[in-house]
């Protein structure tokens, strides 16, 4: 997903400037450290303290703690030195998950569920992936397929306009399995290379919530059992460690199959984004940095670990 490269420079500076809470506290803290100070046991253990409470979680913070004893311990330490080794580190944990999107040309459409508890930034996420894909010349429909939020469906539409793409909906309370039926009815076609479905994101009643996205994935493998494509569950960074339950749950719920990360511009707990690969493993597709259409785009592991300890 290049945009001609603004093009690159424009894009790692917006991930660079959006994760500045983030990479403040700790590039503070490691500047801090490690000034005048041998990376000796003691610096070690304040490192991992210093990395957890950054959000990296007590694994990850070890193995990246672990990783910097292999190649400096005793010796002196300088902040800038220890930043790019434990950039490395944590890019060696997140470039294996940094996959963009794939979508298959052979399918019309190809279709992607989206899940995520509401106020993630989910239908917003949609929105944006919509104006990507555009750009890249293909054709995109969406489906409004939260029927219980009017204020989620008339989002949306405002998306669709932007974007071109038409949208998919049906009056409040409505079906939602039976709206992403006629949707992908619709969408096949209209030769559509792509379909996003916006799904409800209500936890209060976990079992309702299952039970309506697990009857939305059984009436559209009626038209075709290969759909959705892919499951991608939206999580909104400011939430910090409670990303955790919600990959935990979403996954109990149906086959999240990818991850997309928002509203990392305003948290100082992205490094929570590095737990979550240590721990899941799921496919990072994309991240957001901000509001405009063009805030979102695919997740790069080198340039992210870069830009959380603060480096150029």
């Amino acid at each position: 997903m290049s945009e001609g490269d603004e093009k690159k420079g424009g894009w790692l500076a917006r991930i660079r400037s959006g994760l500045s809470r983030s990479s403040e506290k700790m590039s503070g803290g490691i500047g801090a450290l490690f000034s005048k100070r041998k990376l000796d046991a003691e610096t070690l253990e304040e490192l991992e303290e210093l990395l957890i409470a950054a959000d990296l979680g007590v694994k990850a913070s070890a193995e990246i703690a672990g990783r910097l004893a292999k190649t400096r311990f005793d010796s002196g330490a300088d902040p800038e030195a220890v930043k790019a080794v434990l950039a490395d580190a944590i890019a060696a944990i997140l470039e294996p998950v940094a996959k963009p999107l794939a979508l298959d040309p052979g399918r019309k459409p190809h279709v992607v569920l989206m899940v995520g508890v509401n106020g993630s930034g989910k239908t917003t996420t949609i929105g944006k992936l919509a104006h990507y894909y555009r750009r890249q010349g293909l054709s995109v429909s969406l489906a409004a397929g939260d029927t219980f939020r009017a204020a989620a469906v008339e989002q949306l539409k405002v998306w669709g306009e932007r974007a071109n793409c038409p949208v998919f909906s049906a009056a409040p309370g409505a079906d939602a399995a039976g709206l992403a039926f006629d949707a992908l009815a619709q969408a096949r076609k209209r030769g559509d290379d792509l379909l996003l479905i916006d799904t409800a994101g209500r936890l209060q009643n976990k079992s309702d919530l299952m039970a309506e996205l697990q009857k939305i994935v059984r009436v559209l493998k009626k038209q075709d059992e290969t759909v959705p494509h892919d499951v991608l569950l939206v999580l909104d960074a400011t939430v910090g460690q409670n990303a955790h339950s919600q990959v935990e749950i979403f996954r109990q719920i149906t086959n999240v199959t990818g991850l997309v990360v928002t509203k990392l511009d305003g948290s100082a707990r992205g490094g929570v984004l590095v737990a979550l690969a240590d721990r899941f493993g799921l496919p990072v597709h994309a991240i957001g940095v901000g509001e405009r259409a063009d805030d979102l785009r695919p997740f790069s592991g080198a340039d992210f670990a870069r830009s959380l300890v603060g480096l150029d």
